[in-house]
This record gives C-alpha cells, structure tokens and sequence, in this order.
C-alpha cells in the first residue's frame, strides 16, 4: 500500500474541514469559518496557525466597516497536498473493496 500521498497534516478533523471549505470557496473569513465548523476561537485558531506554517494558506488582515477581519485562502501548494492526500484516502478505500 503506498501512503506517500498520505498527509498527517489533514488527520486532524478541523484542519480537514478548513481546507474543505477552503478548496469549494475563494476564500473565507475567521468569524465565518468558526460558525461553519462550530468550533472555539482558540480551536480555530491553532489549527488555522498549523496550516499556515506549512504554507498551505496564506491570511490576509484588513478592515471591513472599521472592524478588523482575517480572511483565509488556500494556496497552491496547500491545494495539491489536500487533492494528494484525498487520492491516498480513495486508494485506501478502494484496497478495501477489492
């Protein structure tokens, strides 16, 4: 079984779901992202900081009607290692049907 596609990275559920929404989406915005996932300020934050230290998404800080918002976007890499480690679980679950 060949599971160098495979990233641990993505093993966590709220980091697997981030790029999730991620992918389907241009980009995403913080307080959007916790309300979506239903996750605590500091779960989305520390999975969110994960991500970003790989380069897998990048932040951009700005203010929107005075208020400060952080929006989210994926980045190519961040993509090809999220499509990557979807192709390692379609091959684990086709070994198991064979």
């Amino acid at each position: 079984m060949d599971f160098s596609l495979y990233n641990k990275v993505f093993e966590n559920r709220i980091r697997l779901q981030i790029m999730s929404v991620l992918m389907a989406n241009e980009g995403y915005d913080f307080s959007s992202l916790k309300d979506l996932l239903d996750v605590t300020d500091g779960n989305l934050a520390s999975n969110l900081k994960t991500l970003e230290k790989e380069g897998y998404i990048t932040v951009e800080k700005s203010f929107v009607d005075r208020k400060p918002n952080t929006r989210y976007k994926r980045t190519d890499k961040g993509a090809k290692a999220f499509e990557n480690h979807l192709s390692a679980l379609e091959n684990l679950i086709k070994q198991q049907y064979k």
